[in-house]
């Protein structure tokens, strides 16, 4: 099957070029042909924009053990919608992703359920690490230092040492100290204020868990890459580590900040915790100085009903797979940032810090993974309208301008304007953990 992409302002590596793009099968074949070049399909593409498909690092898709909140189909559904064609979910199912088996488990349910191409995590525990060490087909290892389900907490030093020292696959982590949040909770201990959770999970907690992943990282010499960085303190003092390290912000806290809660409430409730305006702009100032270098979505849905209970009940994550693209493009629509910057920063980024082999770009014998965005289309988010199994976005009501309008997954179209191609499976991410990791691939 041959596919020829027409007239687009296509988003390349060096450059955006108005150039045809020839997909042969599962694979870019040719960046402007022969203009003798036959297609099975031709698609004039004239006022949009081709761009690599969206790789989202971190996503929470809840299967097996919680799809009641999501599923593989469903949040899969979403991504395709969204421009997104790569996923990376975080090992904290029921059960938890800790062993080889599980996470072979995790991979064929991902076979069988998803859309778009996917990959999942093995999850750290204080006693696995023999197991991590011989872990494969799996982009890396994830830890919890603080903020954990079933027994994923690993915050004991010497646990963290033997891990760091007897794995080889990039790390991972959520940070935020958990002797910190202990203490701040016994402190708001009776609050039924969802404001009291920045509180809670305050500065202090994430930096300490920062500082702490990263010094582990330098004295192992091992590859690690900071989940959802909430502060302007870690933002600051992330920067050139040599490629051993790197950095992702969220929509969440790029675009929401204290002062929401009072719109918004249990809705924008995220471990780690929102933070200040001032650090919305720290966030999106490290990005634009390379210190920060992914976005990802930390995409954690729950049902309206357990959203609505009283906090400290309430749980935290929200839903962001389907509508992250659209808010970052908007931000290019207003001037803050460049379509160039978001394809780095969403796409091939991600691809080069997990070593995922064939993606992140447009380039020849790479993946057919692209999304074709209009970046004149203005539509509103509604909770209606939504692919994510949860039927809920805190950015409902809200109308951004640039949005994806046909997603092609391997070669395959799997969604143009507002309609998904039910019955596609995505395929396995496959990894290269020899070839050096994410600056070393730079050129």
């Amino acid at each position: 099957m041959k596919t020829l992409i027409k007239n687009a302002q296509v988003v390349l590596p060096k450059e955006i070029a108005q150039v045809s793009v020839l997909i042969e099968d599962d694979k870019i074949a040719a960046i402007d042909p022969s203009i003798a070049t036959t297609a099975d399909e031709v698609v004039d593409a004239e006022g949009l924009h081709l761009i690599p498909g969206v790789i989202d690092d971190q996503v929470h898709f809840r299967e097996p053990g919680l799809t009641h909140k999501e599923d593989l189909t469903h949040a899969s559904r979403a991504c395709a919608a969204g421009g997104v064609t790569t996923f990376l979910e975080m090992p904290n199912t029921i059960p938890n992703a800790i062993t080889q088996e599980l996470l072979e488990d995790k991979l064929a349910l991902g076979a069988q359920n998803s859309m778009v191409n996917y990959g999942f995590y093995i999850g750290a525990t204080p006693e696995n690490a023999e197991e991590l060490s011989r872990a494969h087909r799996t982009p890396g290892i994830k830890i919890f230092i603080g903020s954990s389900t079933g027994n994923l907490l690993v915050d004991e030093q010497e646990a963290l040492e033997r891990i760091f020292a007897l794995t080889t696959l990039p790390i991972t982590a959520h940070c935020e100290d958990e002797t910190t949040v202990r203490a701040n909770k016994e402190k708001y201990a009776g609050t039924t204020d969802v404001r009291d959770h920045s509180r809670i999970r305050d500065y202090e907690a994430a930096v300490i868990a920062t500082r702490r992943a990263i010094d582990l990282a330098q004295r192992h010499n091992h590859r690690f890459h900071v989940l959802h960085v909430s502060t302007g303190i870690e933002a600051d003092f992330l920067g050139d580590f040599g490629g051993l390290i790197t950095a992702e912000a969220c929509p969440h806290h790029l675009f929401f900040n204290v002062d929401d809660y009072d719109r918004l409430g249990n809705l924008i409730q995220m471990n780690p915790s929102i933070k200040h305006a001032e650090d919305n702009a720290k966030l999106w100032e490290a990005l634009h100085a390379g210190r920060i270098q992914v976005i990802a979505t930390d995409h954690a849905p729950h049902t309206l009903e357990e959203k609505a209970q009283g906090y400290p009940a309430s749980p935290s994550g929200l839903p962001a797979v389907e509508n992250s693209l659209a808010l970052i493009l908007n931000e290019v629509n207003q001037g803050n940032c460049t379509l160039q910057q978001v394809v780095s920063w969403m796409c091939d980024a991600p691809a080069r810090v997990w070593d995922i082999v064939n993606k992140g770009r447009i380039e020849v014998g790479y993946d057919a993974d692209l999304a074709l965005v209009d970046m004149n289309l203005r539509k509103e988010i509604r909770n209606e309208d939504q692919q994510t199994k949860c039927k809920w976005s805190p950015w409902n009501g809200v109308t951004l301008q640039g949005w994806a309008v046909r997603t092609y997954v391997m070669g395959t179209e799997v969604y143009r304007d507002g309609q998904l191609k039910l019955d596609h499976r995505g395929q396995e991410a496959q990894y290269d953990h020899a070839r050096g990791g994410f600056w070393a691939t730079q050129d």
